[in-house]
């Protein structure tokens, strides 16, 4: 049995669309257009080129490399907002889990066991801090 990676959704009609970069030759492993287009859509999912290029099984420095290559305008365009996606997704997510809280279950050594539940205020400050304030507030 072979792990095959998921089908990758269409990005074609989205603010993701993109043309791909043209690659001179390519390579086995390589970032192919199918390649392009997984990563992207690992961007906008998570926010981070880091751990977009762990899901894809790329490099960092090969993914920056693409983007500065002739003929990658449009794909760094949506690189842009596949990041701007992805971080208001995970800001959403660090939002529901800090306002709704998590559960907490600790087994000590003893064998006592703490369970704690709610809001996780240091991730809904940290979450607040980068956040414009209106004029209307601001002193």
């Amino acid at each position: 049995m072979t792990d095959s990676p998921a089908p990758i959704p269409s990005l074609e009609g989205t603010v993701l669309d993109f043309t791909p970069v043209p690659m001179e030759r390519q390579r086995g492993g390589g970032w192919s257009v199918e390649m392009q287009r997984r990563f992207i859509t690992a961007l906008a999912a998570m926010g981070s080129v880091g751990a977009a290029c762990k899901a894809c099984g790329m490099g960092r420095v090969s993914a920056y490399r693409l983007r500065t290559r002739e003929g990658a305008e449009s794909f760094a365009t949506a690189w842009d907002r596949a990041i701007e996606d992805g971080r208001l997704r995970q800001f959403d997510y660090a939002m529901e889990r800090a306002l709704n809280g998590v559960t907490t279950v600790r087994v000590l050594r003893g064998g006592s066991i703490t369970v704690q539940s709610g809001p996780d205020m240091k991730l809904i400050n940290s979450a607040l801090r980068d956040v414009p304030m209106p004029p209307e507030f601001a002193r």
